[in-house]
């Protein structure tokens, strides 16, 4: 199978990959499962099991008061995990997985797979209040970046085995074969096109095959048949009031957003380390777990709270006022529990709100308008994919998702008005979805369209040739080639003492026939000012409407003297960078 790198493998050899992808992706999800089936066992109830069923309420557990201290435990062996072995398996996943295509050719340690999975399986199964999608999509993603350095491939056929990976466990985790394949397309690769969807869809068939032989062929929530009655959602008046459940779900999920980074920060600046900032977050988050079983019979906040979309779905679940309290305790477990320092995802926390906030929404509507025959059970449904779909900005992904897990077509008219209206609120509150933030605060911008180059969303600072030195505009061009002959300077910014007069290349200067010239008479006037941070794609911009072929970069955008300078923008960086990113979209 070693293709030569230039040339690539053959569509069907990358076919045979990436059905090797999503078995990985889908023995992994079943092991994932069992994994946190033992831990939630073994520290809620003292046991040696691997029984769980993550759509019934957890069981009154032996230990009393003392559940609270489970999630600490939980803590420590997480801090422990991340800290020593993989630090990049802190969080909820995805973006490490982003960030790896879009800026680090594909490259994914494979011990992160390893840690992500224990890690995650010891905060969900002690209480943490996560998703378990997060790890599986780094466990599939992390084969597909293994395959692509063993055997010889392009770039872009090494992110597509990982978009692969991460879509192929999505698919095996919420049995939605087309849900993960648009995970994949609408998150993950660069690129769009034939050579791209048929491994990626391959993949996450095959994920799902195999997952369906361990859990069954069961959508991962059941609605009773009368719950969404299909005249109920033809009705013209009622399919209006979803416009009001899309504006609540956008500003749900634009605070979730927030929140999660809030927490996040909170915590980094917490005095202490790993261990004690993780250990409080944890001991909170277990104190609100006992809260909850102690007034209202159960640990609704704990894990990935399936159980309490099952019951929203059911219609067991309807007052307004309860509904509204067990959203906000999630958005807060969740916070706490991501902020602190836990490795899991994101999906199961939205799902559950979305439940909650749905339902709350339809039981206010009945009490308020009872002509309208509101089910808050429709509107719980419709309420999880509009908080997907505002939270990560993929919405299609979203429509899709929901659908699958549920086998409900009825749902789709509201689905589509509730999400489209989500992440157009989000998007006003919060550009970034809870993904891109990760790594727009780090300053690593990801495409929002289909293949668009990436060149245009970096930073100057990546690009720019830091190997600048000043010369005076008196000196003759042969007398600054021979005081710099031996050294790697590419670019010299030109004074008349101490201001800034001009600047000039090295190949400019050894182009020049006459090298008795002065500087002041070859050097280049015309020239930009640009910070480190700015965007690329806005300085290119200035440079082609002033007509000019340099960009002085410097710390504060000003440039009143030599010392300002920390480096040169020129044509020849401009293209080098383009040709690099060219690795991810050809041959």
């Amino acid at each position: 199978m070693n293709g030569r790198r230039g040339k690539g493998l053959s569509q069907f050899k990358l076919s045979m990959l990436a059905i090797m992808v999503g078995i990985v992706a889908g023995f992994g999800a079943v092991f994932f499962r069992v994994l946190i089936a033992f831990f939630h066992n073994a520290m809620f109830f003292g046991k040696f099991s691997f029984l769980y069923n993550a759509n019934l309420h957890i069981p009154a557990s032996p230990w009393g008061k003392y559940i609270m201290l489970v999630p600490v435990l939980g803590a420590l062996g997480v801090a422990f995990l991340v800290k020593n072995f993989a630090p990049e398996a802190k969080g909820h996943g995805v973006p490490e997985v982003m960030d790896a295509i879009y800026y680090d050719k594909g490259k994914i340690r494979p011990v992160v797979a390893i840690i992500k999975s224990l890690a995650s399986a010891l905060s969900i199964g002690s209480g943490g209040s996560i998703g378990r999608e997060g790890p599986i999509v780094q466990i599939g993603a992390t084969f597909g970046s293994m395959l692509g350095r063993l055997v010889r491939m392009p770039v872009w056929q090494k992110v597509t085995l990982i978009g692969a990976g991460a879509g192929a466990g999505i698919a095996a985790t919420f049995n939605t074969p087309i849900g993960g394949l648009l995970f994949a397309i609408e998150l993950m690769v660069p690129e769009l096109s034939v050579r791209t969807f048929v491994p990626i869809a391959i993949s996450t068939s095959t994920a799902t095959f195999i997952g369906r032989i361990f859990f069954g062929n069961n959508p991962s929530f059941v609605i009773p048949s009368f719950a969404i009655p299909k005249d109920q959602l033809s009705n013209p008046y009622l399919l209006i009031t979803y416009l009001g459940l899309g504006l609540i779900i956008g500003g749900a999920s634009a605070l979730f957003v927030k929140a999660i980074y809030g927490f996040e920060d909170f915590f980094d600046k917490m005095k202490g380390n790993y261990y004690t900032r993780h250990v409080i977050g944890m001991f909170i988050q277990g104190i609100l777990m006992y809260f909850l079983f102690v007034n209202f019979g159960h640990y609704y906040v704990a894990g990935v709270g399936y159980s309490t979309i099952q019951d929203v779905l059911m219609g067991t679940l309807l007052n307004p006022y309860f509904l509204l309290l067990i959203a906000f305790l999630k958005l807060l477990a969740t916070s706490l529990t991501l902020g602190s320092g836990a490795s899991g995802g994101i999906f199961s926390p939205s799902l559950f709100m979305g439940a909650t906030l749905g339902a709350m929404y339809g039981s206010f509507l009945n009490m308020f308008l009872p002509s309208i025959h509101a089910n808050p059970a429709a509107f719980g449904v419709v309420g999880m994919a509009g908080m997907i779909g505002g939270t990560t900005g993929a919405a299609i992904t979203a429509i899709v998702m929901v659908f699958e897990m549920t086998r409900n077509y009825n749902v789709i008219l509201p689905i589509i008005i509730t999400v489209a209206i989500a992440d157009g609120v989000r998007r006003i509150f919060s550009q970034d979805s809870i993904y891109t933030k990760k790594l727009t605060r780090r300053g690593h911008m990801i495409p929002e369209v289909f293949h668009m180059n990436i060149l245009l969303v970096k930073r100057v600072k990546s690009i720019m040739e830091k190997r600048v030195v000043a010369v005076k505009k008196s000196m003759k061009i042969e007398d600054v080639l021979k005081a710099r002959a031996n050294s790697a300077v590419l670019s010299f910014v030109v004074t008349d003492g101490s201001s800034v007069i001009g600047v000039i290349t090295m190949k400019y200067l050894l182009r020049q026939a006459d090298k008795t010239l002065k500087i002041k008479n070859v050097m280049s006037k015309e020239y930009v000012i640009a910070r480190e941070d700015d965007m690329l794609f806005n300085v290119i911009g200035r440079m082609r409407e002033k007509k000019c072929p340099t960009a002085l970069v410097t710390l504060n955008g000003k440039c009143a003297s030599i010392s300002d300078v920390i480096g040169v923008i020129t044509k020849e960086e401009i293209a080098e960078a383009a040709a690099e990113q060219v690795e991810l979209f050809t041959q």
